[in-house]
């Protein structure tokens, strides 16, 4: 059950709302939103795609946990996307494409199960996670496009599409597909963010900050929110503005400190501060993918 109550002063209004389990009396959630009333349909529709963003995380992790003695395919969707929101990991890579070929098992035809296990086979190869790469991708790629020949508008379909082509590092193309995913469901903070990072490898630089600050906006306790800080702080590193890149790069870190990347761009940005030696950065072990950067730092 979803609950709150709106408070207002002057031009200035003030959304508390809780999510509630009914049968429990549990509280999974709560947030508050703050706002101005100026534009109140703009605030509106702010507030309503954040609570949606965020019930989503919510339920997702409720639901997955329910124990049920004769899971169903929505129950094997709904814990392979719980899983798909841990770490990156071998484990967890394992361990969200054994649920959602369990789904594939019991509805093959269905649109969703096709498109979360190209999407998430794609993203186990752009992780460095797949030990045979070449099969993943062509699995992926056979699984999305029967999706998008049965669902031609669902937004999930074109999700997986955009997620095949991007590790197929063809992002041009990536790009009109994450486009479509946000024309039907302007609520999908992943897809958004997918895009920005295609706008920043296209060289739309203001764009690729624009889509990771939305994404952040919609959903602020993302599982993903560190690679949404990296690429902003990347944006910046690029175009030589080194100390706005620290700051986002530092809270990529700190979101995520077991992902090398994250410690890997942070110590770049220091390099080129001409600080070799700040901050002290604990490396972990790199896993599926290594990164080596060669860094020269010469005197103006």
């Amino acid at each position: 059950m979803l609950e709150g109550s709106v408070r207002r002063a002057g031009n200035q209004v003030r959304v508390n709302a809780q999510l509630i389990d009914a049968a429990t009396d549990a509280h999974l959630w709560a947030e508050r939103f703050n706002g101005d009333i100026s534009d109140l349909f703009a605030l509106q529709d702010e507030i309503t795609r954040r609570i949606a963003v965020a019930l989503n995380l919510e339920l997702l992790s409720a639901e997955a946990t329910r124990p049920t003695e004769r899971p169903d395919v929505l129950d094997y969707i709904l814990r392979g996307r719980a899983a798909w929101n841990k770490p990156p990991s071998r484990e967890r890579d394992a361990e969200v494409i054994s649920m959602y070929e369990r789904a594939l098992a019991l509805d093959p035809g269905s649109v969703d199960v096709q498109s979360w296990l190209a999407g998430v086979l794609a993203g186990h190869v752009m992780n460095g996670m797949s030990d045979a790469a070449a099969v993943d991708i062509e699995r992926a790629e056979s699984l999305a496009a029967r999706a998008l020949a049965a669902s031609p508008r669902s937004p999930l379909a074109h999700w997986a599409k955009g997620q095949v082509l991007r590790a197929q590092g063809r992002i041009a193309e990536a790009i009109s597909e994450y486009e479509a995913v946000v024309a039907f469901n302007r609520n999908f903070p992943h897809a958004i963010a997918a895009l920005g990072e295609c706008k920043l490898w296209t060289g739309s630089m203001d764009e690729a900050i624009l889509l990771q600050e939305l994404a952040i906006r919609l959903s602020p306790r993302d599982p993903l929110l560190h690679a949404y800080y990296s690429r902003i702080g990347l944006v910046h590193l690029l175009q030589s503005r080194t100390d706005e890149a620290i700051p986002w790069l530092e809270k990529a870190r700190n979101s995520n400190p077991a992902h090398s990347g994250n410690h890997a761009h942070l110590a770049s940005a220091y390099a080129l501060r001409g600080e070799p030696n700040a901050p002290p950065l604990n490396w972990p072990k790199p896993e599926g993918w290594s990164m080596m950067i060669v860094i020269r730092v010469s005197p103006a």
